[in-house]
């Protein structure tokens, strides 16, 4: 039986750092998550793949999975998708946000790298001003020093 003490505040840190710790362990409500050692509502990889095995092995209905885990449907579906096409790494969340410099296109870019000469040092609010000129895209220079300092590839 499941201690229902502060438990594992150790592994919760190292799940924190890791980027996998449910942020909503209380909404689990599959009952083993509650009685086992071995099921950690906190762990969200494990409730993941516990939530697509309900499925896929015990037949479970999704409506009722979904709810049982205090998930919705495309939250499923999405994980099931990540499974299958990545494996366990696919339930492991993903960064939010933009990765990279979304704002510029190839072309913006070339543009970048014509407007600056390797052997003088980035002037980028000079080239985030060309840029604005050229585009009308408003970009901060540290994305312009960022995407200028990237190595060139082959």
């Amino acid at each position: 039986m499941k201690d229902n003490g502060e438990t594992g505040s150790e592994k919760n840190k190292l799940l924190r750092e890791g980027g996998t710790l449910n942020p909503h362990p209380e909404t689990i409500l599959d009952p083993k998550f509650h009685e086992y050692d071995f099921f950690d509502p906190h762990d969200l990889v494990q409730v993941r793949y516990e939530m697509l095995r309900r499925v896929s092995v015990e037949n479970a209905s999704i409506t009722d999975v979904t709810q049982e885990y205090g998930v919705s449907r495309p939250t499923y579906y999405q994980a099931k998708t990540n499974l299958e096409t990545e494996g366990l790494a696919g339930l492991v969340p993903k960064k939010r946000g933009p990765h990279g410099p979304h704002k510029l296109g190839p072309e913006m870019i070339a543009f970048l790298k014509r407007q600056h000469l390797p052997e003088q040092p980035i002037r980028a609010r000079h080239l985030a001003e060309l840029l604005y000129e050229r585009f009308g895209v408003r970009v901060h220079p540290r994305t312009i020093e960022r995407v200028l300092a990237q190595k060139k590839t082959p």
